[in-house]
Protein backbone atom coordinates (compact mmCIF):
# COMPACT_ATOMS: atom_id res chain seq x y z
CA UNK A 1 0.00 0.00 0.00
CA UNK A 2 1.28 3.63 -0.39
CA UNK A 3 0.56 7.17 0.75
CA UNK A 4 -0.06 10.01 -2.05
CA UNK A 5 0.23 12.84 -0.74
CA UNK A 6 -0.37 15.73 -3.29
CA UNK A 7 -0.01 19.56 -2.55
CA UNK A 8 -2.10 21.06 -5.24
CA UNK A 9 -3.35 25.16 -5.43
CA UNK A 10 -6.51 25.88 -3.75
CA UNK A 11 -8.04 26.75 -7.80
CA UNK A 12 -7.54 22.94 -8.67
CA UNK A 13 -8.34 21.45 -5.34
CA UNK A 14 -11.92 20.74 -6.13
CA UNK A 15 -12.02 19.08 -9.81
CA UNK A 16 -8.81 17.11 -8.44
CA UNK A 17 -11.07 15.38 -6.07
CA UNK A 18 -13.66 15.35 -8.20
CA UNK A 19 -11.90 13.53 -10.65
CA UNK A 20 -9.93 11.14 -8.09
CA UNK A 21 -13.52 10.09 -6.69
CA UNK A 22 -14.95 9.08 -9.69
CA UNK A 23 -12.29 7.22 -10.71
CA UNK A 24 -13.39 5.17 -7.50
CA UNK A 25 -10.05 6.61 -4.82
CA UNK A 26 -10.97 7.90 -1.72
CA UNK A 27 -9.49 11.31 -0.74
CA UNK A 28 -8.49 13.32 2.65
CA UNK A 29 -8.25 17.23 1.44
CA UNK A 30 -6.04 19.32 4.49
CA UNK A 31 -6.57 22.60 3.76
CA UNK A 32 -2.67 24.61 3.79
CA UNK A 33 -0.74 27.49 3.02
CA UNK A 34 2.37 27.99 0.49
CA UNK A 35 5.05 29.57 1.49
CA UNK A 36 6.31 31.12 -1.90
CA UNK A 37 2.99 33.29 -3.00
CA UNK A 38 1.52 32.80 0.30
CA UNK A 39 -1.80 31.60 -1.11
CA UNK A 40 -4.18 28.54 -0.01
CA UNK A 41 -3.47 25.26 -0.88
CA UNK A 42 -4.46 22.12 -0.49
CA UNK A 43 -2.96 18.74 0.55
CA UNK A 44 -4.69 15.36 -0.32
CA UNK A 45 -3.87 12.58 1.44
CA UNK A 46 -4.69 9.55 -0.98
CA UNK A 47 -4.08 5.74 -0.06
CA UNK A 48 -3.55 3.47 -2.77
CA UNK A 49 -2.86 0.03 -3.84
CA UNK A 50 0.76 0.01 -5.25
CA UNK A 51 -0.93 -1.15 -8.79
CA UNK A 52 -2.87 2.14 -8.77
CA UNK A 53 -0.15 4.90 -7.90
CA UNK A 54 0.47 5.72 -11.46
CA UNK A 55 -3.13 5.84 -11.69
CA UNK A 56 -3.64 8.45 -9.76
CA UNK A 57 -0.49 10.27 -10.55
CA UNK A 58 -1.88 10.53 -14.56
CA UNK A 59 -4.81 12.09 -12.49
CA UNK A 60 -3.56 14.61 -10.40
CA UNK A 61 -1.12 15.65 -13.47
CA UNK A 62 -4.06 15.71 -16.51
CA UNK A 63 -5.89 18.04 -14.22
CA UNK A 64 -3.22 20.25 -12.19
CA UNK A 65 -1.62 22.30 -15.19
CA UNK A 66 0.34 24.92 -14.38
CA UNK A 67 -0.25 28.48 -15.76
CA UNK A 68 0.76 31.96 -15.73
CA UNK A 69 -0.27 34.65 -13.46
CA UNK A 70 0.35 38.09 -12.62
CA UNK A 71 0.92 39.04 -9.39
CA UNK A 72 1.55 42.96 -7.60
CA UNK A 73 4.89 42.63 -6.27
CA UNK A 74 6.36 45.86 -3.75
CA UNK A 75 9.09 47.59 -5.63
CA UNK A 76 12.96 46.47 -4.42
CA UNK A 77 13.19 50.33 -3.04
CA UNK A 78 9.95 50.58 -1.21
CA UNK A 79 12.63 49.71 1.78
CA UNK A 80 14.74 52.45 1.50
CA UNK A 81 12.33 54.91 0.16
CA UNK A 82 9.51 54.40 2.25
CA UNK A 83 7.06 54.69 -0.61
CA UNK A 84 5.38 51.86 -2.02
CA UNK A 85 5.67 51.43 -5.36
CA UNK A 86 4.17 47.87 -6.95
CA UNK A 87 4.66 46.29 -10.38
CA UNK A 88 3.42 43.37 -12.01
CA UNK A 89 5.08 39.88 -11.98
CA UNK A 90 4.31 36.96 -14.13
CA UNK A 91 4.93 33.87 -12.12
CA UNK A 92 4.18 30.46 -12.96
CA UNK A 93 1.29 28.99 -10.57
CA UNK A 94 -0.69 25.70 -10.62
CA UNK A 95 1.00 21.91 -10.97
CA UNK A 96 0.74 19.88 -7.99
CA UNK A 97 3.79 18.45 -5.39
CA UNK A 98 3.59 14.93 -5.27
CA UNK A 99 5.19 12.46 -2.75
CA UNK A 100 4.82 9.00 -2.75
CA UNK A 101 5.18 6.72 0.28
CA UNK A 102 4.92 3.23 1.60
CA UNK A 103 2.10 3.02 4.15
CA UNK A 104 3.01 -0.36 6.86
CA UNK A 105 -0.27 -0.79 8.14
CA UNK A 106 -3.44 0.44 7.01
CA UNK A 107 -6.03 0.43 9.79
CA UNK A 108 -9.97 1.10 8.83
CA UNK A 109 -12.12 1.69 12.34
Amino acid sequence: MKLIISIVQDDDAGDVIDVLMEGGFRVTKLATTGGFLKSGNTTLMIGVEEQNVNKVLGLVEETCRTRQQIITSPSPVAGSTGIYVPYPVEVEVGGATIFVVDVDQFIKI
